[in-house]
């Protein structure tokens, strides 16, 4: 996790606030968003407030609230408070940090921090600017398919997320495939740090691998496409073979038709789907 450096900000009342401009984190690990302040109220036996926001305005998130009484050393939460986030700081000694616990994509954005002295006239500040939190996380492939037809050719699809987005590259059987056989099919906003690659003319029989990576890692996952089969039955065959057979016939269906994605070592023998 870097830290920029502090930006503070005060207006004619007396208050100022310090925050960081930009803090980035790691997917899964906890971060702490600092804000400190000061007031021109030096009495420390106020009561206080602590608010933080995820965004600005009316489209705002809260995400913490906090009150510490009169005389009270602590700021006591909301009962319903998110318990992933919390004070690292003492709002006593002008520290209202906030800790997140277990970063997530889904945690980038822009935070504001406000404070409230109940009781005082225009006794509340918040810093305009914000802090702007950056979550990277390493690659991890989400979704691994084959669509199309024997007529109109296979298409597999492999949609990955990252932050940084993540390169995609596909391996064919023997080499790394490159040209106008592959194709970003779609790339969301970078805030949603998803993007899906397609691979053109997949032929049953073979085997493809799906590689994502960035600087934090790599994810890879391969799929294995069984050729088709046609499966006859002569005379009066028994109905355990027929339905064996119409069982294999559907399978294979399956498989060629449809979305193709089981986890290491998940699913039946027949279907040949494997991450490595």
């Amino acid at each position: 996790m870097t830290h920029p450096a502090l930006g503070a900000a005060s207006n004619d009342d007396g208050w100022s606030m310090k925050v960081q401009a930009e803090v980035r984190a790691t997917e899964g690990y906890p971060v702490v968003l600092p804000c400190s302040f000061t007031h021109p109220h030096h009495t420390l036996h106020s009561s206080l407030q602590v608010v933080w926001r995820l965004g600005h305005g009316q489209g705002s998130t809260v995400l913490y609230h906090c009150s510490s009484p009169t005389r009270a050393r602590t700021c006591q939460p909301d009962p319903q408070q998110d318990q992933r986030y919390r004070l690292e700081g003492n709002p006593r000694e002008h520290d209202l940090s906030l800790r997140i616990n277990s970063a997530a994509l889904q945690d980038n954005g822009r935070y504001y921090c406000r404070v409230e002295v109940p009781g005082h006239a225009h006794a509340s500040y918040e810093d305009k600017m914000g802090t702007r939190l950056r979550v990277e996380a390493a690659p991890r492939i989400l979704g691994l398919s084959v669509e199309g037809s024997e007529e109109a050719g296979y298409r597999a699809q492999c949609r990955v997320q990252g932050s940084p987005l993540p390169d995609v590259q596909w391996l064919g059987p023997d080499e790394l495939m490159e040209g106008s056989d592959i194709s970003p099919l779609s790339q969301e906003s970078l805030e949603q740090h998803h993007t899906t690659s397609q691979l053109r003319d997949v032929l049953p029989g073979q085997q493809y691998t799906c590689s994502a990576s960035n600087p934090l890692g790599k994810d890879q996952a391969t799929l294995y496409m069984l050729p088709p089969r046609q499966v006859q039955v002569s005379g009066e065959a028994p109905p355990l073979l027929l339905l064996l057979s119409l069982s294999l016939g559907f399978k294979v269906l399956l498989l060629l038709g449809m979305v193709v994605w089981l986890p290491q070592g998940g699913g039946p023998a027949w279907l040949r789907c494997w991450f490595k």
